[in-house]
């Protein structure tokens, strides 16, 4: 098997327009806040303490770690 970047050359995705990015993400982001405010809330009365995270961060997280899934590919 040859080395292909023994010329310095390094093939990489092109990659998404910024826009279309922040439609995605902010897509997710309005879906996954209700669902993370309903699994934070049953967390907290099933525990009877408060989680270390709260809603609005666990979903910021999920819409970071999605969003780049669907353009991968």
């Amino acid at each position: 098997m040859s080395d292909q970047t023994a010329f310095g050359h390094v093939p990489h995705t092109p990659r998404v327009p910024r826009a279309e990015f922040k439609i995605y993400f902010a897509l997710i982001l309005l879906i996954a806040v209700p669902v993370q405010l309903i699994a934070w809330t049953g967390e907290t009365v099933m525990r009877a303490r408060l989680p270390r995270l709260d809603p609005l961060t666990r979903a910021w997280k999920d819409a970071t770690a999605i969003t780049p899934m669907i353009f991968r590919g």
